[in-house]
């Protein structure tokens, strides 16, 4: 089975900012490109850090206010070196958490969680910057259309992987749910089916109404044995 990975789904034109840009830069970078972040790249295209709309807004809460609600933003927490910050070196975050174009969609979705933040840099072998990728990129899979699912639980799954007689199983899916039914020749199998077709990329859930021909998970059988004549 194949599953999809960072760079299948990264976005590769990445809009970038030098340490030196002006904030003002920053902004303009952000808006026009209609992201929410962008990572800094040194003279050799390698991320050293992220700057984020949030970041910028964090910067501006300290300022003056011009319409005497200065009381008000008195209650934001902004330190000095905010403050006084002046370029996307000096507000950037660091260190940058970066993300490998042959990590698969599961684990990156987990490390992103893990790490608290909304996208990650792809970075190849060399740490050179080569996409980005974000949680809605990750969401991607989900939107699998249900044929394509079932076309691979019966081709890879049940053909390739298990090998099993076609039409033995029978596979429906909607809105990702998938729906097994018909037989198998060993109990243990059973499991083993569901836990492939929760491995393709697509699926939300599975449900099965599967039935047996041989109890190879009965007490005290040896299924390496047991060869089926009762």
């Amino acid at each position: 089975m194949m599953h999809r990975t960072v760079s299948e789904v990264m976005t590769r034109a990445v809009a970038t900012a030098s340490p030196e840009a002006s904030l003002k830069s920053v902004a303009w970078s952000l808006d026009y490109n209609n992201v929410s972040a962008l990572p800094v790249v040194d003279t050799r295209h390698h991320p050293i850090g992220i700057i984020s709309e949030a970041d910028l807004l964090r910067r501006q809460t300290g300022l003056p206010d011009t319409e005497g609600r200065d009381q008000l933003r008195k209650a934001a927490s902004v330190d000095r070196h905010t403050m006084d910050a002046r370029t996307a070196g000096d507000l950037m975050s660091t260190p940058v958490l970066t993300a490998r174009p042959e990590w698969g969609i599961v684990e990156t979705a987990r490390f992103l969680h893990e790490q608290g933040v909304k996208r990650l840099p792809v970075i190849d072998e060399t740490g050179t910057l080569v996409g980005i990728v974000s949680r809605s990129d990750l969401l991607r899979p989900m939107l699998r259309h249900d044929d394509a699912i079932r076309d691979e639980i019966i081709d890879e799954v049940l053909g390739r992987t298990l090998r099993m007689t076609p039409g033995g199983v029978t596979v429906a899916v909607q809105e990702g749910i998938v729906t097994l039914s018909g037989g198998v020749e060993e109990h243990s199998s059973i499991s083993i089916i569901e836990h492939l077709c929760l491995s393709v990329d697509g699926v939300v859930s599975v449900d099965q109404s599967l039935e047996y021909a041989v109890d190879d998970l009965a007490p005290g059988l040896d299924p390496a044995r047991d060869t089926g004549d009762r």
